[in-house]
């Protein structure tokens, strides 16, 4: 005779007892796709994940200890399946996710669990979760692992309607750097044809990432992103930084005058401007599509005198922005 339990609640009942499980599977069947069903299988679902987990830590741990025999693994196991159940109750909001998943992709009715290729399902799974009887442990944890990470991913609209979220591979700094100039850089790349990343690179290098901006004396950014000095023929701001040149290979610390701008979007024109206007810097535009030749151009036509200043451009445009 099976037990009566509450299917939207499967832990009250104790993690070893089998009868509460085939009633949690007797109810399934019997009230199809109903949330109560859904939900005390997806509770069942958690359950049985955290204890693969605790079962995993377990195996981890020395276990060759003077009071450690059959009797105390086996005592230990059936503890830890109960105290499995009992963190599935408060939830760590797997149960959640699945519930929302089921909901929308199981069919009307609960099939049967005989119905499932003729095999009675008596590993604790939802109905609709392939069967993984058959495998071996250590399969059957990397596919809970596995699918419990999957549903993990996947979120809801403020409609309901599943969707499945992107994350960006980039660092929350360079996110960040991207998102605030790409206009800018879009609007360069059409006047230059050098690719926007190219150039958001090149300011990247040249701030290092916005942190090393040149700044003005009362400490304001002077929008200067590309590290462009103030020489002879500019008739805009000026403001003094101090910089390191390489004079015959060594490294020295100088005082320089640089163009200060009102905008990074100023910048980005009379970097633009810079490029078109100036004859030395022919050949960097003719390879602009080729993060290398880009690179290794400008540092050819004398723009830094930084005798590694190409290698860090082609790396940072092709480890941090290649997306």
């Amino acid at each position: 005779m099976l037990n009566k339990i509450n299917p939207s609640n499967p832990t009250e009942n104790l993690a070893v007892d089998a009868n509460g499980l085939n009633g949690l599977r007797e109810a399934a069947r019997q009230n199809g796709n109903s949330p109560e069903a859904i939900k005390g299988a997806a509770k069942q679902f958690e359950a049985l994940f955290l204890n693969m987990m605790m079962k995993s830590m377990r195996d981890a741990t020395p276990q060759n200890g003077p009071f450690d025999n059959e009797q105390t693994k086996m005592f230990t196991s059936m503890l830890d399946q109960q105290m499995s159940q009992n963190l599935a109750q408060k939830g760590i909001g797997l149960a959640d996710v699945l519930t929302r998943q089921l909901s929308a992709s199981l069919p009307k009715k609960l099939p049967d669990a005989q119905d499932l290729d003729g095999q009675q399902q008596d590993d604790g799974l939802p109905m609709g979760i392939p069967l993984v009887k058959d495998m071996s442990e250590a399969d059957r944890a990397k596919f809970i692992q596995s699918f419990a990470a999957q549903q993990a991913a996947e979120g809801t609209d403020q409609d309901g309607r599943n969707k499945q979220r992107r994350s960006s591979n980039k660092p929350a700094h360079v996110e960040a750097f991207q998102n605030r100039l790409q206009a800018d850089a879009e609007m360069a790349s059409k006047i230059t044809g050098i690719p926007a990343k190219f150039m958001l690179a090149q300011a990247a290098l040249e701030t290092g990432w916005g942190k090393k901006e040149i700044v003005t004396r009362d400490g304001r950014s002077a929008h200067n992103l590309f590290g462009i000095k103030a020489t002879g023929n500019w008739t805009g701001k000026v403001v003094e930084a101090t910089t390191i040149e390489y004079i015959n290979g060594k490294p020295q610390k100088r005082v320089e005058k640089f163009r200060a701008y009102d905008s990074y979007a100023d910048a980005f024109k009379d970097y633009a401007n810079l490029l078109k206007s100036n004859p030395r810097y022919e050949k960097v535009l003719a390879s602009a599509q080729d993060a290398h030749g880009f690179a290794y151009g400008l540092q050819r036509a004398g723009y830094a005198t930084d005798p590694h200043y190409a290698e860090k451009l082609s790396r940072i445009i092709r480890q941090s922005l290649s997306a």
